[in-house]
């Protein structure tokens, strides 16, 4: 059951980072610099609400139309969360829920066509674009929603000013806010990422009693993965670091060196073009000395992740990155707790701990639209969902659909899974539920949720969700760092910078693998920031910097 809980926090951790995309970049047709906190664009409703914070929302039943991206497993009109929000609330809804892999088309032709519908729920960052935010919110076919926000939404409200930076990472340049965001809570929330996980054994089987703090240390360890047999097999198959293209291990090595990314970065407020740095010159040095040592997998640049993870269950691997270690190991989740998490190391160019650190955010998640009757009636319904109460409602459904409540042998009252759920495939089930499955919804979600156990008197095993929150708190939390903040360029902007940053990603990617695999020599260092400068990388930071500037003085 527990492992259920971390596979969907797992898997909102990648639809977040899907969702931001491109260090979150947008358009905009205007640049204010400035938050609007008054909407002069509210639009006249006839219909007349309820008490706020109080069902039903509206006083007599109204209907609207809801699009959003189906996973096919079941219609949204069943499905109880909205039933039960259809009870309580006085709002019904028409879904149109087309596939998820037609939704963004379809999205757009409803745009082109005119006929779009009240409400979108379930969208993000990649179907409804940043630029599409900022077009069609300055046409006025998304309503602009911040005016609303302190009258009607008291949740979400809560929710912007405990964080201030939220407000400015939904807020357009032209001090609108025309969708609402995803927010994740809890210990593993900070991971923009999987994290990078240690062989248990292996560090048992050398007595190895505390993890490396700085790369010498780190090299040492490789060192004896590498020679001193630590699977115990007799054969040297030991790889002492795998990765797929070094995409989940770069972020978290690269703190060593002071950097969190290969791309735009923050630091101390002024902006910075990551591979092009001297911290990540010697980051290419470093990893083409483990590469060249064969410290690192030498397919680490061909190989599959159905590969790597053939490699892991052959217990061949001494440090490797996933969601949680058992992903690759193959071992049961109760043993996994013997795979420490990667501690954050230091070097001569770096003195401080550096880990990377996620936005906990999901921008485009809810807009309302000029056809909507009374945007008022449909931001008090979405708000609810940023309490903890809501919360629970579009994760779990209401009681009687996917679990009830019954009493254990010490008299407690607890969640169990009702009658016809598959206990081993609940997610299955859930998703009949709520639409909240396999897609960003409009929520805050929740520190930590009710268990649901397969019967009253299951003894619930924390073991690994508290490991993993130690672990987290201890080597990510106090160290984590974001990139570069969610937020928006102007349509100027971005169209100054929209080829530079294609051109850049293909060349350092390429350069990149070239310098680790020693293909391209780092004595030709020199001529390769030549090229990237070549290419327009002032400007390119430029419009950052000023895009960051504009963020950061926001109120």
């Amino acid at each position: 059951m527990k492992k259920t809980k971390l596979l969907m926090g797992a898997l909102v951790c990648g639809i977040l980072l899907a969702s931001c995309g491109s260090n979150g970049n947008s358009s905009s047709s205007e640049d204010s610099g400035k938050v609007n906190t008054e909407n002069t664009d509210k639009k006249e409703s006839n219909v007349e609400l309820g008490a706020l914070g109080e069902f039903p929302i509206v006083k007599e039943k109204i209907t609207m139309t809801m699009m959003g991206p189906g996973v096919g497993i079941a219609e949204w009109k069943d499905m109880p969360a909205l039933q039960t929000m259809a009870e309580k609330t006085n709002i019904e809804f028409d879904y149109i829920t087309p596939p998820m892999a037609d939704f963004a088309t379809k999205l757009n032709l409803a745009f082109a066509s005119g006929d779009i519908p009240d409400v979108l729920f379930g969208t993000d960052g990649n179907n409804l674009t940043p630029a599409m935010e900022m077009d069609y919110g300055s046409q006025g076919i998304l309503v602009p929603i911040e005016g609303y926000i302190d009258e009607h939404m008291p949740n979400l409200k809560k929710v912007l000013d405990e964080d201030p930076s939220i407000r400015k990472s939904i807020t357009t340049p032209d001090g609108h806010i025309y969708t609402l965001p995803m927010v994740s809570r809890g210990a593993t929330a900070i991971w923009p990422r999987g994290p990078l996980w240690y062989n248990g054994e292996w560090l048992e089987a050398l007595d190895v009693k505390e993890l490396p703090k700085t790369t010498d240390e780190f090299y040492d360890l490789l060192v004896r993965f590498r020679d001193e047999d630590p699977n115990g097999n007799g054969k040297k198959d030991e790889i002492p670091m795998l990765d797929v293209k070094m995409d989940s291990t770069r972020p978290w090595l690269l703190g060593a060196f002071g950097l969190t990314n290969r791309e735009i970065e923050e630091i101390d407020g002024k902006v910075v073009y990551a591979p092009i740095t001297d911290n990540y010159k010697e980051y290419v040095t470093f990893m083409n000395k483990l590469y060249s040592e064969k410290l690192i997998d030498q397919e680490v640049y061909s190989q599959s992740d159905e590969q790597k993870k053939a490699k892991g269950q052959n217990n061949q691997l001494g440090l490797f990155p996933d969601w949680f270690s058992f992903f690759t190991t193959g071992k049961p989740e109760s043993e996994a707790v013997t795979d420490p998490m990667f501690y954050p190391l230091t070097s001569e160019i770096n003195p401080d701990r550096i880990a990377p650190g996620s936005t906990r955010l999901g921008r485009a998640t809810f807009a309302v639209t000029k056809n909507n009757p009374s945007p008022e009636a449909a931001l008090r319904w979405v708000d609810y969902f940023y309490s903890e109460e809501g919360s629970d409602l579009i994760n779990s459904g209401p009681e009687g659909a996917l679990w009830e409540y019954a009493e254990n042998d010490k008299g407690e009252q607890v969640r169990i899974y009702t009658e016809g759920v598959n206990l081993d495939n609940t997610e299955e089930s859930r998703a009949k539920v709520t639409p909240a499955y396999g897609i960003p919804v409009p929520q805050l979600g929740q520190e930590k949720s009710e268990p649901i156990l397969k019967d009253a008197n299951q003894e619930v095993d924390t073991k690994f969700q508290d490991f993993i929150e130690a672990e987290t708190l201890e080597k990510v939390t106090p160290f984590a760092k974001v990139t570069f903040p969610l937020l928006y360029l102007t349509n100027e902007e971005s169209e100054k910078v929209r080829d530079v940053a294609t051109d850049l990603k293909t060349y350092v990617e390429q350069m990149e693998a070239k310098f680790i695999t020693g293909v391209e020599p780092i004595e030709n260092w020199d001529k390769y920031v030549k090229t990237i400068e070549g290419m327009g990388v002032k400007d390119y930071i430029q419009v950052h910097q000023e895009a960051y500037d504009r963020w950061a003085s926001a109120e």
